[in-house]
């Protein structure tokens, strides 16, 4: 079985579906890259790549997914409920499945609501590294967030080569 198979079948079960994944491969090309993000992995590390960065990637990672949960850590944002301490999201009371690296990006998202923010600086605090060639990392993942939370896709505003910006008070129903 491929890592592809791997990481749907993980993401898939609900029991395993949070676990964190980073893809280590040798296919580099970028429909690649985008497929492994697609499917549920959190990161991507393509060969050639030295140890170090493994090694930071992964503790990025862990550090990202092993946060203790802030006293009050229930953030509503119209129909979202964001519970940091369970680990759960729910949109108009329905649960909505996330991978790891999902529910952190949505996290920084709720935090930051109102503020325009940039790839870079999104690949930064919510990847915890630092890349500086052309990536779709953030891209995929705003997408993924959208499909999983229709809400968003109008909550969610894309800034037109520079980033993205959640809207400071969450859209009423049309």
């Amino acid at each position: 079985v491929n890592g592809l198979e791997i990481c749907r079948s993980v993401r898939a079960n609900e029991q395993t579906a949070t676990i964190p994944i980073i893809m280590v491969t040798a296919r580099a090309e970028e429909s690649e890259r985008i497929a492994g993000l697609d499917l549920g992995a959190d990161d991507y590390l393509a060969k050639p790549f030295s140890p170090g960065e493994l090694v930071a990637r992964v503790r990025a990672l862990l550090r990202r997914s092993a946060r203790p949960a802030a006293v009050g850590s229930t953030i509503a944002y119209g129909p979202l409920v964001v519970d940091s301490a369970q680990h759960t999201v729910t949109d108009a009371g329905q649960p909505v499945s996330l991978t790891a690296k999902e529910f952190l990006f949505l996290q920084y998202l709720l935090r930051n609501r109102g503020r325009v923010l940039s790839r870079d600086a999104l690949l930064t605090d919510v990847w915890g590294y630092k890349y500086t060639g052309g990536t779709r990392t953030v891209d995929v993942h705003v997408r993924r967030l959208r499909e999983k939370i229709p809400f968003l896709e109008e909550a969610l505003v894309t800034v037109k080569q520079f980033g993205y910006r959640l809207l400071e008070t969450a859209p009423g129903p049309a």
